[in-house]
């Protein structure tokens, strides 16, 4: 039996960047044999400019699951990508096809591999195939994930760069984490810091950042109990470019 839709609306009102309003659905399922009692049939969203970022998820069998994704910019096509994904007892496996056009002969393939090692280690890597019609050429990227009880460390590294990073629970209420990268394209590095605060007796979360780059910012939800709504509050400064980004929004649903 398919569960009732769900419904939110978000409206974002700010002096600085495009307000906007955004209308969300969610239709899920309710699937027996799938090992995710609540993994999302159909999901939707469609912003005020007419943009569309929408994909549907279907367990073909216990192991074998495909999903399809469809994102539109305004009148245009943006992405359309299908997946199917085979889940082993300790591994993981999955192709992805994304924006194939037949006529300019171009393709985007990607292959996913993860192994599961120990407890609490898990192994694999991706391939990256694209083809058009004035170049064509592979990525390989390897990747490793060590995690335990209260904390998980990731680490990835391939012709692109190098992406590594750390997250730990510290508590029921405070979360922390450190991300660092490399990029070979732009020869750059950044390093980022981010915590969050839950304060469930004040029915509010707090998020905050900073990185290498002089950005610090943060973001206040404050549940508006008992109505079905959340309220909404960012602030980002970028030191080196004299930047200040503020936001208010309200999430219903």
């Amino acid at each position: 039996m398919a569960r009732e839709p769900e419904l939110s609306h978000t409206l974002h009102l700010s002096a600085v960047s495009p307000s906007y309003y955004r209308f969300h659905v969610e239709h899920l399922q309710s699937d027996d044999y799938s090992k995710d009692k609540d993994a999302p049939a159909l999901i939707g969203e469609m912003d005020s400019s007419g943009s569309l970022n929408a994909h549907a998820l279907l367990h073909l069998t216990e192991r074998v699951r495909a999903r399809t994704v469809f994102q539109t910019q305004q009148s245009q096509f943006v992405t359309w990508q299908f997946e199917t994904e085979y889940r082993g007892n300790d591994f993981t496996a999955a192709v992805t096809v994304a924006n194939p056009d037949i006529p300019r002969e171009s393709v985007i393939l990607v292959a996913h591999f993860l192994q599961s090692v120990s407890s609490g280690l898990v192994l694999g890597g991706e391939l990256v195939y694209h083809r058009g019609r004035a170049e064509e050429g592979g990525i390989l990227t390897l990747a490793g994930q060590y995690s335990r009880p209260n904390w998980v460390a990731t680490l990835n590294a391939g012709k692109g760069g190098a992406h590594a990073s750390y997250y730990h629970r510290a508590s029921k209420q405070i979360q922390v984490g450190v991300e660092f990268e490399a990029s070979t394209r732009t020869q750059e590095t950044t390093t980022s810091f981010g915590y969050q605060m839950e304060l469930p007796e004040a029915n509010m979360v707090f998020r905050g950042m900073i990185n290498s780059r002089c950005i610090i910012g943060g973001v206040l939800e404050k549940r508006l109990t008992p109505l079905p709504a959340t309220l909404i509050m960012g602030a980002f400064v970028n030191h080196r470019g004299d930047k200040l980004q503020v936001g208010l929004g309200v999430n219903v649903g």
